[in-house]
């Protein structure tokens, strides 16, 4: 049976007397950056069983134009290394109404029906979906070259949103990549799914590459340093290394 992970989005208000309220500097709290464009990120996440895991990519690798037919694809990769048998995805929409409609065309398509989402759902075992923004600071960008190995790194901040840790959490992530501690791709906060959840995407030549540029930041004072003043902000954080599948926009 399949999980489906649904999207939930939450809002707080606070109520504080106008004697209060002029007393003191008014914040402004935010589940996530402001934007001010609508374009946003979905970014999927696929277990596949075990004993389809090859049949799934070759199905994909055939079909996936009946799926870019509806919308854009940014990139597509399988999981090697922090998850087996798993493939992501990010998908690139310009409004909620436009992902609306593609959903709605892709339910009414019967080639993509039947030459694929019909025998892709067996090979599944769960389906995750998050929808996110590129932070202010970041814009997407293609690595220098095709070929080697993404990594998507995941962290749970404290509650509080960007106003209490968006200057800490880009400090932290400019400092590996203004020396080449790794190409960041792009960094983008969640806005439906875990909130307060950020990713860094980042390229490397190989996963040794990565290694080897890992070792050397962990002896760069200035990232220490960012690092540091980061992590009080931080509940939790995952990585996965990622390999580009040949249909995957990035590569």
């Amino acid at each position: 049976m399949l999980k489906f992970t649904s999207c939930s989005l939450r809002s707080a208000a606070v109520l504080r007397s106008p004697a209060a309220a002029a007393s003191q500097p008014r914040v402004r709290l935010s589940t996530g950056p402001q934007q001010k464009h609508r374009t946003f990120y979905e970014f999927r996440t696929y277990c596949i069983r075990p004993d389809q895991n090859a049949a799934f990519l070759k199905l994909t690798n055939e079909k996936i134009h009946l799926r870019t037919a509806h919308s854009e694809l940014i990139g597509y990769w399988s999981v090697e290394y922090g998850g087996l048998n798993q493939v992501f995805h990010i998908w690139k929409y310009d409004s909620y109404s436009q992902r609306a409609g593609v959903r709605a065309s892709l339910a009414q398509d019967p080639s993509w029906i039947s030459e694929y989402i019909s025998k892709a759902i067996p090979m599944l075992m769960s389906q995750d979906n998050e929808v996110t923004y590129l932070v202010p600071w970041s814009r997407l960008q293609e690595p220098p070259q095709e070929g080697g190995v993404y990594e998507l790194a995941s962290f749970q901040m404290r509650p509080g949103g960007p106003a209490v840790w968006g200057d800490a959490f880009q400090a932290a992530v400019t400092s590996h990549d203004a020396p080449g501690h790794g190409k960041l791709v792009g960094a983008f906060h969640s806005e439906c799914g875990r909130l307060n959840r950020v990713h860094a995407l980042w390229w490397f030549q190989s996963a040794d590459q990565r290694a080897e540029v890992r070792h050397k930041a962990h002896t760069d004072a200035r990232v220490v340093a960012a690092v540091r003043n980061c992590v009080v902000h931080l509940d939790s954080q995952e990585n996965k290394l990622l390999f580009p599948c040949s249909f995957s926009p990035l590569k």
